[in-house]
């Protein structure tokens, strides 16, 4: 017998790595991280959309980064302290911009909830679901939707 017949997935439960954006708590899977890094200079790109805050060399990897403050209609605070996350699509990397990163944190699939019909569409596209937890809700952000961008 193998070590793989030995081994359980617990299937209902998914990692998220959470983040703030705001007041709000967010999450993606962790599967989709590569990385977390600090804020590194950004190449502006003219007539970009306003949510492209621009293009960063990643150890000569070129990344875009996507400001998720302007993409949910919140104030850009991008000038003052947040951070990046890591995730690629295909050949692409990008870099979302978040005000904070928060720890891993494991979550049932049995607790989601899919996204509320009251939510605004401009903002509900990005978002898969809600997870009740404890502390409140955690809001699961829509990569694919996030990445596929429209210039």
């Amino acid at each position: 017998m193998s070590l793989k017949e030995n081994v359980a997935i617990d299937t209902s439960i998914e990692q998220l790595c959470g983040f703030k954006i705001g007041d709000g708590f967010y999450g993606i899977s962790v599967v989709d991280v590569q990385e977390v890094i600090k804020p590194q200079r950004v190449t502006i790109i003219p007539k970009a959309p306003s949510y492209i805050r621009g293009l960063i060399n990643l150890r000569g990897q070129i990344v875009t980064q996507i400001n998720l403050r302007t993409m949910f209609g919140l104030e850009d605070k991008s000038k003052e302290e947040h951070m990046n996350i890591v995730v690629s699509r295909g050949d692409s990397l990008f870099a979302l911009v978040v005000d904070e990163i928060l720890d891993v944190i494991d979550v049932n699939k049995s607790d989601f909830e899919n996204t509320p019909n009251t939510i605004d569409k401009k903002i509900s596209i990005y978002i898969k679901g809600v997870f009740k937890l404890e502390e409140g809700l955690q809001v699961l952000i829509d990569l694919d939707k996030v990445l596929n961008i429209d210039v």
